[in-house]
């Protein structure tokens, strides 16, 4: 990023997740100085049956992204959990170098994967959990429908964990919507991690996306080429609630990165 204007923030929301559930987030890099803006999903919705999936997502982000860049914008883009997928689908040829080499103004400067799903081509949500054995484990952490909407089993216990007052997480659970659970299957086709610089936020105590699952989509992605810079959070799934500071602190140092 050339000028030393703030980039714009982007926080793409997680399943389960609406815009109104990032609010003390939302302020908190608000207060920082940053504009925010935050699209919502459509797959998250209390649909029955749902009748949006990864693709219909894929194509909200890559929108809503694409009308901000070609307003001169230069993001930085927040992705957290299931977002990982979608804007990897997302944003690719929306980098800023991807840009400027068409003589195109603003784009998407770097990438945060805060505890998020970050895949290589062809890999689903579904694919990591699979890979270490634990779909046994399905049932104990989502309730499904026979129409494939779902909800979080204990989301005190598999979502937030320690570090916030229990009527604070009642406020932000009562946020939630159901959300298609199938967008678990759906691989990804494109991964904009090869074209734009990406930091992850690997949260320790994570019992929805384990650690030794962050680590090892972060291996995949350095195996391919890519440099990732990571920062760590002792917290649950949910940063932007339980370690609201932290991640306002590492988006200021992803920032001064990408600004130097």
């Amino acid at each position: 990023m050339a000028d030393s204007k703030k980039p714009t923030l982007v926080i793409v929301p997680g399943g389960w997740h609406a815009p109104s559930t990032y609010s003390k987030l939302t302020a908190a890099l608000e207060a920082a100085g940053y504009e925010v803006r935050i699209p919502a999903l459509l797959s998250v919705s209390n649909s029955r049956p749902p009748t949006a999936d990864l693709n219909t997502d894929t194509e909200v982000v890559k929108d809503f992204v694409t009308e901000l860049v070609n307003e001169g914008h230069n993001i930085v883009v927040i992705l957290h959990s299931y977002s990982g997928q979608v804007g990897s689908n997302a944003l690719t040829g929306l980098g800023v170098e991807e840009r400027s080499k068409a003589g195109k103004v603003g784009g998407v400067a770097h990438l945060v994967y805060m505890c998020a799903s970050a895949s290589l081509e062809g890999v689903s949500m579904i694919d990591k959990v699979k890979e270490f054995g634990h779909m046994e484990l399905m049932p104990l952490a989502f309730d499904f429908a026979e129409d494939g909407s779902g909800v979080v089993a204990a989301p005190k216990v598999t979502m937030i964990g320690e570090g916030v007052p229990e009527e604070e997480a009642e406020a932000y659970i009562n946020t939630f919507l159901r959300w298609n659970g199938k967008c678990m299957y759906q691989p990804i086709s494109r991964a904009a991690w090869r074209e734009i610089p990406l930091s992850y936020i690997y949260t320790t105590n994570d019992m929805t996306i384990p650690l030794v699952y962050q680590k090892s989509m972060v291996e995949a992605i350095e195996k391919e080429g890519c440099h990732v810079d990571t920062y760590e959070l002792q917290t649950g799934h949910c940063p932007n609630l339980t370690a609201t500071d932290g991640v306002v602190d590492i988006i200021k140092k992803v920032i001064a990165k990408v600004q130097a």
